[in-house]
């Protein structure tokens, strides 16, 4: 935990303070951002305020008093209800705007940990309570030089892995044997294991045909579909490093076997191929000219493209998400459906922009690309770019 930049940021915010708290291990963001090595066995509430100014207080039960120990700052031990209400109105104060993991109408529920009676207990203390969310992007998800690097390995892995199970499927096409979705889903998570990568066991994505229209289809091996002439393809596959500093890297693309893929197929993926060109182009934009970004304006543009084209109700998903230790990371999601993500995109994040068209029962198309924000503010896109469908003849 880094307390100086924390009150830093604190006051640049206009925020007198910042409250953590956890029971049972709720809020794993905390543990992270405060830097609490091992959570342990938590039976008790905790609670950790960090003033704009001065030391943080540390409040913990006196079964377990050693909890916070690591941190720094005044510790203060209760034991019944009635003395932990007390002591923490005490540590608090006068009114004042405090941060807590909590989003109003549950906008990010990402940052969305705080019960609604913890919630009703500090404003009866009287004091405010905002959002911690442009605070846990800042502590939580923006990703030092070493993370960038790692990012870009995990990149290069994929569209090399990818590349190869383009292959895989050619081969089998021209020898006419048979090959599953759920046997390729199997050597890419195997390329994963030789090249010292890990899915988390949370495996890609092969769909053949209909399947992708259901945008989180997982194959096995008795739903499988074998790829033939004819058939549409879509293949989702990520992965980090296999180390704790691993970070995720993710994407999407799609193909047709034959020559001539179907009209509509083409159709809907040059709309969706636009539909993430622009979404990128404003990106740029923004920081070209020095402007705030937020990930709802990006959804929003990127969605007007598909909109403009008549597929609007096709495209089911926000336009990307936060892309960090975990795939589906804790920083701003470019997002205006699911939520309205009025996070800014701020150098040191890495997201996805990942515009699809569903048609269930038919076909589905999806083309996802990485973007990280470098510290300097150039927008980079650090993975490779499908322009034309993958043709496999």
């Amino acid at each position: 935990m880094d307390l100086k930049k924390i009150q830093e940021a604190l006051k640049e915010k206009r925020i007198d303070g910042w409250l953590f708290y956890d029971f049972h291990n709720r809020d794993l963001l905390a543990y992270r951002i405060l830097g609490l090595e091992s959570l342990g066995f938590t039976s008790r509430r905790w609670f950790y305020f960090i003033p704009k100014e001065g030391e943080p207080v540390k409040l913990v039960h006196r079964v377990e008093e050693s909890k916070l120990d690591s941190l720094p700052g005044i510790k203060k031990v209760y034991l019944a209800w009635k003395e932990l209400h007390s002591s923490l109105k005490e540590i608090l104060g006068s009114p004042k705007k405090i941060a807590m993991q909590y989003s109003p109408f549950q906008n990010i529920p990402y940052i969305s940990i705080i019960d609604g009676g913890l919630i009703e207990l500090i404003k009866s203390f009287r004091h405010e309570i905002v959002s911690s969310a442009d605070l846990v992007q800042l502590f939580e998800a923006v990703i030092d030089e070493k993370g960038y690097k790692l990012h870009i390995e995990a990149a290069k892995h994929l569209d090399e892995i990818k590349n190869l199970a383009f292959e895989r499927i050619k081969e089998a096409i021209k020898e006419n044997k048979k090959l599953s979705e759920y046997e390729l889903q199997q050597f890419i998570a195997d390329q994963f294991e030789e090249r010292g990568l890990t899915c988390d066991d949370n495996y890609p994505i092969v769909g053949i045909n209909e399947h992708p229209a259901d945008p989180h289809f997982e194959p096995h091996s008795e739903n499988s579909y074998y790829f033939e002439k004819g058939s549409t393809f879509l293949i989702d596959l990520w992965a980090r490093k296999n180390i704790p500093e691993g970070i995720y890297a993710d994407i999407t693309w799609c193909g047709y076997i034959g020559e001539e893929p179907p009209k509509k197929y083409v159709e809907i993926f040059n709309v969706v191929k636009e539909a993430r060109l622009t979404a990128v182009n404003f990106i740029r934009e923004k920081f070209s000219k020095g402007e705030i970004c937020y990930g709802w304006e990006v959804d929003e543009v990127c969605r007007n493209v598909v909109r403009k084209a008549g597929y609007s109700n096709y495209f089911v998903h926000r336009t990307g998400h936060s892309i960090g230790h975990e795939v589906h990371g804790n920083g701003v999601n470019i997002d205006n459906l699911e939520t309205k993500d009025e996070r800014e995109l701020i150098p040191g994040i890495c997201f996805s922009i990942e515009p699809g068209i569903y048609f269930k029962g038919e076909m589905a198309v999806r083309s996802e690309i990485n973007v990280f924000i470098t510290h300097d503010g150039k927008v980079e896109v650090t993975t490779e770019e499908q322009m034309e469908l993958v043709r496999i003849p």
